[in-house]
């Protein structure tokens, strides 16, 4: 493995993380109601798990779900469903006063661990990624680095999120715009999870 490898695999990993999908939309959104603090939280939880399918793949987790379609299947159904579930809090809470909105870091943390768990598409995103970019015969060290090199960038993608998030300016336009936006983002992670739920 070379330097030249890591840099293929971060422009893809950035390109990933930054396409709109329910981590990103989850991760703004939790930054705008609840605070730089929630906002840096949440996304160490999507990072941390993002970083934990990587592991997997690299294990060879998506030979498991190729020899058992009906796991992979289960656990499509169960992210799809708390998808759902997300976004329909997501719209009661559209019309609510930002303090109601206010949540513990702790809870942003394990929303984020919860949002990526559920998501087993990120498992085969990352296989194949790693089967295009890096070379078959890479060794335990060159997992660990890959592995360490993906909870760095998330966790400087999400930090950064976070305080440029955050500026008075942006939440100030977010308030007053509060009720469009939660209920976009809402209906943007119920179609995600229905998508999830019936697609192939």
């Amino acid at each position: 493995m070379s330097v030249e490898h890591l840099i293929a695999f971060n422009i893809a990993l950035l390109a990933a993380i930054a396409s709109p999908g329910p981590a990103l939309l989850v991760a703004i959104q939790t930054t705008l109601s609840s605070g730089r603090k929630a906002g840096i939280a949440i996304g160490y939880g999507l990072g941390l798990m993002a970083v934990t399918w990587t592991l997997l793949a690299l294990l060879g987790l998506e030979t498991i779900f190729q020899l058992f379609p009906w796991a992979y299947s289960t656990a499509k159904l169960i992210g799809a469903i708390y998808l759902i579930y997300i976004a329909w809090g997501m719209w009661r809470g559209a019309a609510d006063r930002i303090e109601a909105k206010e949540q513990p870091a702790r809870r942003s943390f394990r929303q984020g661990v919860l949002i990526n768990m559920l998501n087993p598409k990120s498992v085969l995103f990352a296989a194949a990624v790693l089967v295009v970019i890096f070379p078959s015969d890479m060794v335990p060290m060159d997992n660990a680095i890959v592995v360490l090199n993906h909870l760095l960038v998330e966790m400087v993608f999400y930090t950064a999120l976070a305080y440029g998030m955050n500026t008075a300016a942006v939440r100030t336009k977010y308030l007053k715009a509060k009720v469009y936006t939660d209920r976009t983002a809402s209906v943007i992670l119920g179609a995600l999870g229905l998508r999830l739920m019936v697609g192939r």
